[in-house]
């Protein structure tokens, strides 16, 4: 069902301002930008192992990254986890008593297909389902 944990979301106010902790210090490698409009994010992927760091700058105050933020602080914000037959996913899910916040999957960063369940029916944790076909995936 589960593949791998694919990335770990993590909200930042400046990527500018964040990176030099993850690519200097961390000597991590930055994969890549992009913005993601439907999000009103602008995201980048930074290689750690086998697992991606991904920091979300908002775009707008009116995006989810800008209240979470706001409200929490930066830090930690999703951890997304790879899948396959990402529709099943969900439908299998809701059988087993998860509200999703994305009942239909929508596109995310690297024209990922992406689902986030509800934190108050995963223990307060936002996961993400995230499946990515043929050349998106970067493991």
């Amino acid at each position: 069902m589960i593949k791998k944990v694919d990335h770990i979301g993590i909200a930042v106010s400046s990527i500018e301002e964040a990176l030099p902790l993850y690519t200097e210090v961390l000597k991590l490698e930055l994969l890549g930008t992009e913005v993601v409009e439907n999000q009103k994010v602008k995201v980048a992927f930074i290689k750690a192992g086998n697992v991606k760091l991904e920091l979300l700058e908002p775009t707008s105050e009116e995006s989810a990254i800008a209240k979470f933020i706001a409200k929490r602080g930066q830090g930690i914000h999703h951890v997304a986890l790879g899948v396959e037959s990402i529709e099943e996913r969900i439908q299998d899910m809701q059988k087993n008593g998860i509200k999703m916040i994305d009942e239909e999957p929508r596109i995310g960063a690297g024209g990922a297909s992406v689902a986030f369940m509800h934190p108050k029916s995963t223990g307060s944790v936002l996961y993400e389902l995230c499946e990515k076909k043929g050349s998106q995936q970067h493991d």
